[in-house]
């Protein structure tokens, strides 16, 4: 059993969990993911990694309340245990393979969409260890949806928020950040996004006007996370890859998101159903 040593609501509707699991902790790399079940017949979710601690032997994941499984995720209290907690899966971030000397100095710029600031975290965290120069953009629909702000600048050089409505940080998206940046004649050697898929669609499209190389996480397609159930398939260079055993980090070029796109809504008539059943479980 995997007991939950802390828990509490970084937005109104996500929730921070950090999770004793000495294993993964101890093996756990930027870009990697785990799976959790909240109960013996509940589903299995995959969640990035937020962050872990190999003395404390603890992982931290960050759940938005979006359906019937996260919504048993979040219910859980603090003292309980999550009948699975299994990974690190996934392939990690390409920059871990790179030397001390060879990311020292390097320019990094992460752009993170709402939820995606808590995979963006630890990438941040290790490239700012290693001597990188990283630079953040955190976007979100308002100023409610925005966590992460203090610990996020403690591991970047500079942070720049934006709001959809302008309730905290530049009025805008995180594209609209982009073209100032570059207006400003910055320069970066590398830029991840990590987000929803229409943002990372649209972030990509801008990017690649400056020339700057883009990896985008494809995490929220996958259901299974072992490759088995087929559902995270989604074309890279015109091949076949899976989100969850090939990726889930890609070069952003290469991904076709409006497949992605298509592929990421194929259930929601019966995610809406089993969320709604799933209330009524709770409330009694």
């Amino acid at each position: 059993m995997f007991k939950i040593v802390n828990k509490k609501y970084v937005t109104p509707i996500t929730c921070l969990m950090e999770i004793e699991a000495p294993r993964l902790a101890s093996s756990a790399l930027p870009g990697q993911f785990l799976i959790v079940r909240a109960r013996d017949n509940g589903e299995r979710i995959p969640l990035t990694i937020c962050d872990f601690d190999a003395e404390k032997g603890t992982v931290t994941i960050v759940t938005q309340v979006v359906g019937a499984s996260s919504r048993l995720i979040c219910h859980l209290k603090e003292g309980e245990c999550f009948t699975d907690c299994v990974g690190p899966l996934g392939r990690p971030s390409d920059f871990v393979e790179m030397s001390d000397a060879e990311i020292a100095g390097m320019k990094f710029l992460f752009v993170a969409g709402g939820l995606g600031t808590a995979p963006v975290y630890p990438q941040a965290k290790y490239l700012h260890k290693m001597g990188a120069q990283v630079d953040v953009i955190i976007g979100a629909k308002n100023s409610e949806l925005l966590f992460f702000e203090q610990e996020m600048a403690s591991v970047c050089d500079n942070l720049y928020l934006c709001t959809d409505d302008g309730s905290k940080g530049a009025k805008g998206l995180v594209t609209d950040v982009i073209k100032q940046l570059m207006s400003e004649e910055k320069q970066y050697d590398r830029s991840v996004a990590i987000g929803p898929m229409i943002m990372m669609k649209f972030t990509a499209l801008t990017m690649k006007q400056y020339n700057i190389p883009l990896i985008v996480s494809l995490n929220t397609l996958m259901v299974d996370g072992t490759g088995m159930c087929g559902a995270c398939r989604v074309s890279v260079g015109g091949k076949t890859k899976f989100a969850c055993v090939d990726g889930p980090e890609f070069d952003a070029y290469l991904v076709d998101f409006d497949e992605a796109m298509r592929r990421q809504g194929m259930y929601r008539k019966q995610e809406i159903e089993a969320d709604h059943k799933c209330k009524i479980g709770l409330d009694q």
